[in-house]
This record gives structure tokens, C-alpha cells and sequence, in this order.
């Protein structure tokens, strides 16, 4: 009898075990106790976590970025209406509010049914599952890469370019991918990779590495880049940020310098650098 329940035991212990090993399926959320989620895995089970306190960024506080707001603008309230709309890659400088023009779209059109599935670069290769899971749904998702870099070989970049237009299953209407890169092809490219380029008949034709590192970033149907701020437009986002944390008009003109001085500190200047001065500055002073 105790030789039994010993083995009982021992039976219990490795189901165990194999249960955390063996893929426990997905997990769907609470669809309207949130707007924002994030994919996440844990002890094998993959599903979507809801973001109870998302970043209320407003579009209006997007300043000296207007041609790229109303472009992404555009095509998210088309995508929103039903009609047709791209997928995004916002690009360019750090700091100059890439990220945050999503999560202001989603500020904005929250309570007209828009919500934000954030994706990190290590979980793109569960795009198809997550796709699956949305697939039908009465929302309108925009799946968000952020901050997307790819090295070479790396799984997640076939992932991501066999979802966008590669494999034979289209994403469903109700989803869109937003991603934001610093690099525009998000992965390095190698001067040695230019040798690889030949010319025929007048026409330059690109080496293999080339057109492999160029053609994931295509088949994203809108390009949007954002560029490093002179210190006119610098100067001009430091100001709005400091009327929106209260500071008196008089005093604002005051802190330029100051601004100035936290730039040259920082080495950018940035939306991103602004706002940080602009929270640091009234805070000083109270």
C-alpha cells in the first residue's frame, strides 16, 4: 500500500511537470474591462493582459509633428470607418514621438472601438495565434511593435513579414500593425552589402542581403519618418509642455536657457527630451 501511494506521488509530481512544459493554449482577456493589452507568456500559457492605467497621450500635445499626425490620423480613422487602410512603420529619429502617436490614436478613439494589442519583438512569432484570437471580434486592433530591430537570422523578423504579406492567410479587417524603428529597414546594413549591388542594361539591381533587409520594411503599406528638431521647434514643444504642467507665461520665457542647457546636457533635442525638462522644471519650482 505505502509502495502505491509513493508511485501515486511520483505520477502526480511528473504530470506536473509536464503540464508547465506543454503549451496550456491561449488565454483571452476581459474584452470590456479594457482598452489596452499586452501579449505575455507565463509558465506556458500565452494569452493577452489587460492595461488598466494606459499612457493618456493627447494628439494635440503632439507638437511640430502635424504632416505626420494627419497622415497616421487618416489612415487609422479610415481603418476605424471600415474602408481600407495600411499597415505602418514609423520611423526616424528617438524621442520625436513615434510611440506616442499611437497611444495618443488610441487616447482618441478608445470609445469608438479602437484597442491596442502591444507585441514585444521576442513574441512575434505568436502573431498568428493572436491574430487568431481577435479575428472576428467587434473592435477595431491595432497591433503595436515598438521599438522593433532586428539582427540577423532572427525568427521574429520572418514572423513579422510572413503576417504582413507573405502568408496565405490576410489578416483579418479588424487588425492593422503599427510599428515604430528607429532604422528604417530595421536591421543593420553593412557597407560590404553595396558591393553586392550590379548594374544591367542601365538599371541597378540590389545584391540578395540587400533586398532581404529592404523587403520586410515594404510591406508595410505607409512609411512615416520623423526627424531630429531644430532648436526653433525644440524651444516651441518646451513651452506647450510647460503651459500643460501650469507654469505661468512670464515664467516660460524664463526657462529657455534652462531648456537649452538640458538639451546640450542630453545630447537631442526631442519631443521626448522637452517633455522630461518641462516635468523636472515644474517640479522645481512648484
Amino acid at each position: 500500500m505505502t509502495d502505491f501511494a509513493s508511485l501515486l506521488q511520483a505520477a502526480e509530481r511528473l504530470i506536473g511537470r509536464l503540464e508547465a512544459l506543454v503549451p496550456a493554449g491561449t488565454v483571452e482577456p476581459d474584452w470590456d474591462g479594457a482598452v489596452a493589452f499586452r501579449w505575455r507568456r507565463h509558465n506556458g500559457r500565452a494569452g493577452l493582459q489587460a492595461v488598466m492605467r494606459p499612457h493618456q497621450v493627447r494628439l494635440k500635445d503632439l507638437c511640430d509633428i502635424n504632416d505626420q499626425k494627419a497622415r497616421v490620423d487618416q489612415n487609422t480613422r479610415q481603418f476605424l470607418a471600415g474602408r481600407s487602410a495600411n499597415n505602418v512603420l514609423l520611423t526616424g529619429a528617438r524621442g520625436t514621438g513615434k510611440s506616442s502617436m499611437v497611444k495618443a490614436l488610441l487616447n482618441a478613439y478608445a470609445r469608438k472601438g479602437l484597442r491596442l494589442v502591444e507585441v514585444d519583438k521576442d513574441d512575434l512569432m505568436d502573431l498568428p495565434d493572436i491574430i487568431e484570437m481577435l479575428d472576428g471580434r467587434p473592435e477595431r486592433f491595432i497591433l503595436f511593435c515598438d521599438d522593433l530591430s532586428f539582427e540577423e537570422a532572427e525568427p521574429g523578423y520572418k514572423a513579422l513579414k510572413s503576417v504582413l504579406d507573405g502568408s496565405i492567410a490576410a489578416l483579418p479587417e479588424n487588425v492593422l500593425i503599427y510599428a515604430t524603428s528607429n532604422r528604417r529597414h530595421l536591421m543593420p546594413e553593412y557597407h560590404d552589402e553595396n558591393r553586392m549591388t550590379r548594374h544591367a542594361d542601365g538599371e541597378i539591381h540590389p545584391g540578395e542581403a540587400v533586398e532581404e533587409k529592404v523587403s520586410l520594411s515594404e510591406r508595410f503599406g505607409l512609411w512615416v519618418s520623423f526627424y531630429p528638431f531644430s532648436q526653433d521647434e525644440y524651444l516651441r514643444v518646451v513651452e506647450h509642455w510647460l503651459k500643460v504642467f501650469g507654469i505661468d507665461k512670464a515664467v516660460v520665457q524664463e526657462a529657455r536657457q534652462e531648456a537649452l542647457q538640458w538639451a546640450l546636457l542630453r545630447g537631442s533635442r526631442s519631443g521626448r527630451v522637452a517633455w522630461q525638462f518641462a516635468r523636472d522644471f515644474a517640479g522645481r519650482i512648484g
